[in-house]
């Protein structure tokens, strides 16, 4: 399936939130996005080194920032050569971004990170789409989201592609560990596919609209804790019955 011909009446009814890992999928090269400068491109012109792609949207209120800030942070110690060994793909998912705003946003991050070690400014490119490019991109890499007024209620992952541009590894959350960003970087680029093992944040974060900002699902995971610790009891009952019967016999 091409990028044109995802409907582009997709992202309105997206419901289901979190990520969907796809490994092994190839991102749509012959969507095209704007640069920096406006200028359109296509996917394919930007790929051909392993990527980390990150997706984001430049107003957001909650996790994104966090989320870049933490990526700047473990790209300034990760043992690896930006431009060479790797290199940093964001693309916003509001189609209301600008190339002027994703300049701008680049300008701060480069200057920041270069400021602790090099790093080529083609090395971390930001751009901006169309709704039928946003949604190609996207559904390939089973990043689900939602709108929520003039927010989005969706999930913070780094996406890890192989050289020929298929997914090869998630790293969920909104921080880092330079070792295991180096190891999916390293294993992305042998074309090696890892699931992801740790997936709480998905799970125990949830966006809280009236208070534009992800707050934790208590409810959510006080619920399966119940229901954990009521099976323990149930099975506790169970054994306890099963040892009394001989007793009870005699």
């Amino acid at each position: 399936m091409t990028w044109a011909s995802v409907p582009s009446f997709v992202l309105a009814e997206a419901t289901k939130v979190g990520v969907d890992e796809k490994l092994g999928q190839r991102v749509p090269v012959d969507a095209t996005f704007y640069d920096e400068e406006g200028n359109s491109v296509a996917l394919e012109s930007l790929l051909g080194k392993t990527t980390i792609l990150t997706l984001v949207y430049f107003e957001c209120p909650g996790i994104c920032t966090p989320l870049l800030n933490n990526l700047k942070e473990t790209l300034e110690r990760v043992d690896l050569e930006p431009g060479k060994d790797f290199q940093v793909l964001t693309i916003s998912f509001d189609p209301k971004d600008k190339p002027a705003l994703a300049a701008q946003k680049r300008l701060n991050y480069l200057k920041q990170i270069q400021a602790r070690r090099p790093f080529p400014a083609e090395a971390w490119r930001f751009l901006t789409g169309s709704t039928n490019s946003i949604a190609a991109v996207t559904e390939a890499v089973g990043f689900g989201y939602q709108q929520v007024g003039a927010d989005f209620n969706h999930p913070g992952a780094l996406i890890v592609l192989g050289p020929d541009g298929r997914v090869r590894r998630y790293l969920q959350g909104t921080s880092f560990m330079p070792f295991d960003l180096k190891m999916a970087v390293i294993e992305a680029t042998k074309g090696n596919s890892m699931p992801t093992v740790n997936r709480v944040l998905s799970f125990c974060f949830s966006y809280d609209p009236e208070g534009r900002k992800y707050v934790f699902a208590t409810l959510k995971v006080a619920g399966v804790a119940t229901l954990a610790v009521l099976g323990c009891f149930v099975f506790f009952l169970v054994l306890t019955s099963r040892k009394r019967r001989p007793q009870d016999s005699n």
